[in-house]
């Protein structure tokens, strides 16, 4: 079996993809999606030539936006996710359920979710989160790249000792109201204090196996074995320096150099301005193979079940040679087909998987009455 027979019959649903801030930062006139656009990893065209059935579209806000600032912008991005829709009505259409993304791949759209990242994004409030979830917002990432007042991110020095009693009725609220808990981005204490906590499984929407490569913001072994028992899923992300050593080690000195002028590493454009005038070695590339490396372990500590993709897209400057944009999807799965992978494990990677999870957060809700 070819990897496109495989997608052409297992939605492949990814769980992060930064289009809508790229978009952003493009500014006016907005690209055309539809005629193709070098400047971004993805496109329509792209998406379909990568089998790509669903994506939860990142609604992210930086961390220099605090406040009423955050929560403005974070609703400026979900609105742009809605006229995205608007704009490419044959291509296409925001879901936020199981049935609907099952619905709309069999229709021919490509199911669109929404994902807000980074919890200053509610400015501390409940009701924000609620109204969140009611404008479609299916996940939260608990934080970005530094703390929120009420949970430790893994970029960050520790404040919290994980979760705070407020950032424990954050994850407790998006239980009630059917909102998913990503813990991609927040230290390994708040991992284990929201897994604790949660009565519902939780995804890591886009990180890796911090076993393969040491770098913070992966997942170690023993919140991985935890997802047997809380039903959730890692969704392996692509990014170079989670999934390659020497690229982590190259942005550790990166970093350095950046400390040393003064400089904050955890502001994304900030890293990419030094990095384009550094005078250090050039980056080691990261490889397709490299990704392979932290399905295998993944799917290994913490089972077939608890496994999916989440590339992070247009989120990133530089991506493995092999999977330079959304295009390249199938080549990833005939890579694991040609390692024995079956196909049936295949599918639950590409998206049986995350839909199980969707499933899963709304039976607690609905139980719950939220």
């Amino acid at each position: 079996m070819h990897a496109t027979d495989l997608l052409s019959g297992t939605p492949l649903i990814d769980g992060h993809n930064d289009l809508p801030w790229a978009l952003r930062t493009l500014g006016d006139p907005e690209p055309d999606l539809a005629g193709g656009e070098p400047r971004l990893h993805t496109d329509l065209a792209r998406l379909r030539a990568g089998k790509v059935g669903g994506q939860f579209w990142s609604v992210y806000v930086p961390c220099s936006f605090t406040g009423d600032a955050a929560v403005r912008a974070v609703v400026e991005q979900v609105e742009r996710v809605h006229r995205l829709a608007d704009t490419y009505p044959a291509d296409l259409r925001v879901v936020t359920t199981a049935d609907e993304v099952e619905a709309a791949v069999a229709d021919g759209y490509v199911a669109s979710l929404l994902g807000a990242e980074g919890g200053h994004s509610i400015g501390g409030s409940l009701q924000v989160l609620r109204a969140l979830r009611r404008s479609g917002v299916r996940y939260m990432t608990l934080t970005h790249n530094l703390n929120t007042e009420w949970a430790d991110s893994a970029t960050d020095e520790p404040v919290h000792g994980g979760l705070t009693d407020f950032g424990r009725a954050v994850v407790a609220e998006m239980n009630r109201i059917g909102m998913i808990v990503d813990l991609s981005h927040v230290a390994a204490t708040t991992m284990r204090a929201a897994l604790g906590t949660t009565t519902a499984p939780v995804l890591f929407t886009h990180s890796s196996a911090r076993a393969v490569t040491d770098h913070p913001r992966n997942v170690p072994d023993d919140v991985l074995e935890s997802l047997r028992a809380n039903g959730g899923v890692c969704m392996v992300t692509f990014v170079p320096r989670f999934v390659s050593r020497a690229v982590a080690e190259w942005d550790a000195r990166l970093a350095d150099a950046m400390a040393a002028a003064g400089q904050d590493h955890r502001d994304l454009r900030a890293r990419e301005a030094f990095a384009a005038s550094w005078d250090g070695p050039p980056p080691p590339g990261a490889t397709l193979d490299d990704v392979v490396a932290h399905l295998e372990h993944v799917r290994e500590v913490a089972g077939i079940d608890h496994i999916g993709i989440g590339g992070d897209y247009d989120g990133v400057a530089e991506l493995p040679a092999g999977l330079e944009d959304v295009s390249a999807y199938p080549r990833l799965f005939d890579a694991l087909l040609a390692r024995g992978w079956s196909a049936a494990d295949c599918g639950r990677l590409a998206g049986r998987n995350v839909l199980r999870v969707l499933r899963a957060v709304d039976e607690v809700a609905g139980s719950s009455g939220g």
